[in-house]
């Protein structure tokens, strides 16, 4: 899983400003502390959005210090910047990856959607396309 720490602090009007060291474009607030980190998680995924459309890799997550907070991403948004990561490092382009797969572009599109809830066998399948294998595990 990759979990960012953040910094989390009481704002001039009394809401809690939540921003991420490892991913400055990750911005929120809330009225209080829970609001404010569950409000988090969607910036995270924006600015993850951002990133794969800018084709920048996403950090990943510094090493949190003791008591620090931070939000952890879904395993299917983990999966989805991983492939990301694995197609800028290989020069891929969605259209290529596309050809891989012999699938329509908004079919990658999707994949590459924080947002969207694509099936995980299409996610194994476009790491295979790219000599990879994804695995999961519990811990």
């Amino acid at each position: 899983m990759l979990s960012y720490p953040v910094k989390l602090e009481l704002d001039t009007n009394n809401t809690y400003l939540v921003t991420f060291p490892d991913i400055p474009e990750a911005v929120s607030v809330g009225d209080d502390e829970d609001e404010a980190l569950l409000n988090a998680l969607d910036a995270l995924e924006s600015a993850i959005e951002i990133y794969f459309d800018e084709k920048r890799e996403v950090p990943p997550p510094s090493k949190s210090k003791k008591g620090q907070p931070v939000v952890t991403l879904p395993a299917l948004v983990v999966s989805k910047v991983l492939l990301a990561n694995e197609m800028i490092r290989q020069g891929i382009k969605k259209s290529e990856l596309a050809r891989r797969l012999d699938v329509h572009m908004p079919q990658v599109d999707r994949l590459l959607d924080p947002r969207h809830s694509s099936k995980l066998d299409a996610i194994e399948a476009a790491f295979k396309k790219l000599g990879k294998r994804l695995e999961v595990s519990i811990v």
